[in-house]
């Protein structure tokens, strides 16, 4: 056995990655070979960097998360007014990291990009600056997330599919692969397509989450008086919020009310809110 393997067996960090001295790691996390730390990296129990990771800086990875070869974390973020403001990255616990996904600092804006526990952020995925990720979420290859997206737990994203800035995603969604996501999606919802349009309920992967077939049915008659009755959408939200319904009715109804850029909607409804961009994108120049 060679010395190099020596010090990894013996330290669990390779002779060849480079940490910063204030980087704070678990004695019981693996640092692969070539991998860069930098200052102020937290990095939890039973954590595992592959070989070739870049860590920046300012970044707190939970316990028992995977990073891929030639992942990078915890860069500034790709935004004009940054102007070097302290910041952060703050990965949830049992959370994967595949390769060659970049993940941003937050900004001046919020102070940190999140991302929830138990998520899966597969190749070549990129998480901008800001972006909040709930608990369970998938990205799959390529995923492209622009700054200050919100995405509730549960939620999956098909691959090459591109999130516009300030899109909130709801929770239990599906978003098809290669879609151009441009207003937010409502929780339980499936959405495909450039441009993005709703198909109804994402019932294979609620039925998956164990919702009950009574669940089903109340955001089945709720998703058809929303988006294909001729009531329209942000009407029919509010009698949907304030009438006796289940939970998850009222959280679709709220989502709908709340929404700053709109709700994607089926092919042909346009009355969901705002429009897709323009003067009332809340980050246009």
């Amino acid at each position: 056995m060679s010395d190099t393997s020596g010090v990894l067996e013996q330290a669990g960090r390779h002779a060849t990655a480079i940490i910063d001295e204030s980087a704070r790691i678990d004695e019981s996390a693996t640092i692969g070979p070539f991998s860069v730390i930098g200052p102020d990296v937290r990095i939890g129990a039973r954590v595992r960097i592959g070989p070739h990771v870049t860590i920046e800086r300012d970044t707190r990875i939970g316990d028992d998360c995977r990073v891929w070869p030639g992942a990078v974390l915890g860069t500034d973020p790709q935004d004009l007014k940054y102007v070097g403001e302290r910041t952060w990255l703050e990965i949830g616990r049992r959370t994967r990291i595949r390769e060659y996904a970049t993940l941003n600092r937050g900004t001046a804006a919020t102070g940190k990009t999140v991302i929830g526990e138990d998520c899966l952020l597969m190749a070549y995925s990129h998480v901008a600056h800001d972006c909040r990720i709930g608990d369970h979420v998938v990205l799959a290859n390529a995923v492209n997330l622009a700054g200050h997206v919100h995405i509730g737990e549960w939620a999956i994203l098909g691959g090459v599919s591109g999130v516009h800035q300030f899109v909130r995603i709801g929770r239990h969604s599906m978003v098809g692969g290669a879609s151009r996501v441009l207003q937010d999606v409502a929780p339980y919802t499936l959405v495909a397509g450039n441009p993005c349009t709703a198909y109804g309920l994402n019932r294979i992967g609620l039925r998956r989450r164990g919702f009950s077939e009574e669940a089903l049915a109340a955001l089945r008659t709720a998703y058809r008086r929303l988006f294909q009755s001729e009531v329209p959408t942000r009407r029919a939200a509010e009698e949907l919020r304030t009438a006796p319904a289940a939970a998850e009715v009222r959280e679709l109804a709220r989502f709908v009310l709340d929404s700053a850029r709109g709700v994607t909607t089926p092919a042909g409804r346009a009355d969901a809110g705002a429009p897709p961009f323009g003067e009332d994108d809340p980050d246009a120049a």
